[in-house]
């Protein structure tokens, strides 16, 4: 998590981080507005959760063959 955290903050020294960020917080603006506090926050969690999951898990190949490996154990279909 600390090398993930360092390559973003990395990342938005060399952007424009104050255009990104007003963007991400429109968008949760509209959420909310559309949707109300609880409907984006869950919105919201799940895609952060989704994002983090997808970064750590795509980020190795073998720690995806890992996962899968625990969640379909090796047999008869792979």
């Amino acid at each position: 998590m600390e090398r993930f955290l360092s390559k973003l903050f990395e990342k938005m020294k060399n952007t424009k981080a104050g255009g990104i960020f007003a963007f991400i917080f429109f968008v949760i603006a509209i959420l909310w507005c559309i949707f109300g506090f609880l409907k984006m926050l869950f919105i919201v969690l799940f895609t952060a959760t989704g994002f983090f999951v997808g970064s750590f898990l795509f980020y190795d190949n073998s720690k995806f063959k890992k996962f899968l490996d625990r969640i379909l154990p090796p047999g008869r279909f792979r």
